[in-house]
C-alpha cells in the first residue's frame, strides 16, 4: 500500500521519495488527497510567512510560485495543451495530436497567463482574508477531481501515453475510496462547519462536471493533459468559492 504512497509523491511533486513504485500506478490515487493536503500546506504556509511582511501581492504571488515549484508545473503545462488542443483543433484525433506537441502555442499561453492572474487576485483576497484552509482545500480537493476524472472517463488516446497506466487501471473503488477520504480530510480543515466545506466540495464538483463535459466533447476522454487541467480550474474555483463565501456569509 505504501508502494502507492511513493508513486503518488513521486507523480505529483518533485521530490526525491524513497521506496519502490506501485506495480499498478492506479492504486496511488488512494493517496492523492494525502499528497494534495501536503502540496496545500506549502502552498499556504508560504502565503503566510510573506503575509508577515505585509506585502500581500508578493505573498499571492509566492503561492503560485511554490505551487509550480514543488510540482514542477506540470498542471500548468497541462492545462496549456489542452487550451490549444481544445480551442485549435478541428476533430478529435488533430486536438489530440496538438496536445501531445510540446509545444505551447498562443491559446495556450493566452489561457495560462489569464489563469494566473485570477488565481494571483483570489489569492491576494484569501490571503488578507487570512483563509488559510481555503487554499489548502483547493489544492486538495484539485487531486480528488484528477482521481474522479481518471476513474469514471475512458482514456482518449487509443495509443496508449503517459497517463495511460494511471486511468486504464482505475476503477469506482479508486473513486469512491479517494472521495470518502477528501470528505475526511476537507471537513477536519473546515473544522467540521458544513457550509464552507459543503461550497468548497461543490465548486469542487463543479470543476470535475465542466472538464468532464469538454473532455467528452472535445477528445472522447480524458489525458494526462486533461488531469492537470481540470487541477489548475478546480483550485481557481475553490478559491473563488472561498472569497464569495466569505463576501457572502
Amino acid at each position: 500500500m505504501l508502494k502507492g504512497l511513493v508513486t503518488a509523491f513521486r507523480t505529483l511533486t518533485v521530490l526525491p521519495v524513497p521506496g519502490k513504485e506501485a506495480v499498478h500506478f492506479s492504486n496511488s490515487f488512494y493517496w492523492f488527497p494525502i499528497v494534495g493536503l501536503f502540496l496545500g500546506i506549502i502552498q499556504a504556509g508560504t502565503g503566510y510567512l510573506i503575509m508577515l511582511s505585509g506585502w500581500g501581492e508578493f505573498a499571492a504571488a509566492a503561492v503560485l510560485l511554490a505551487g509550480v515549484a514543488v510540482t514542477r508545473g506540470i498542471h500548468a503545462d497541462g492545462f496549456a495543451d489542452v487550451a490549444d488542443g481544445f480551442l485549435g483543433g478541428g476533430d478529435a484525433e488533430n486536438r489530440l495530436r496538438i496536445m501531445k506537441d510540446p509545444a505551447v502555442g498562443s491559446f495556450g499561453t493566452t489561457a495560462l497567463i489569464l489563469l494566473f492572474l485570477f488565481k494571483w487576485v483570489v489569492l491576494f483576497e484569501l490571503l488578507s482574508l487570512g483563509l488559510y484552509v481555503w487554499i489548502v482545500s483547493g489544492v486538495m480537493l484539485a487531486r480528488l477531481v484528477q482521481v474522479i476524472l481518471a476513474s469514471l472517463l475512458p482514456y482518449a488516446r487509443s495509443e496508449g501515453g503517459t497517463a495511460a497506466g494511471f486511468v486504464e487501471g482505475a476503477g469506482s473503488r479508486h473513486a469512491s475510496v479517494t472521495f470518502l477520504l477528501s470528505i475526511v480530510i476537507l471537513f477536519a480543515l473546515m473544522k467540521a462547519m458544513l457550509l464552507p466545506a459543503g461550497t468548497a466540495l461543490l465548486a469542487a464538483a463543479a470543476g470535475a462536471i465542466f472538464t468532464a463535459f469538454f473532455s467528452l466533447k472535445k477528445i472522447n476522454g480524458v489525458t494526462g493533459d486533461v488531469l492537470g487541467a481540470s487541477s489548475e480550474i478546480t483550485e481557481m474555483l475553490v478559491w473563488t468559492a472561498g472569497v464569495l463565501f466569505a463576501i457572502i456569509v
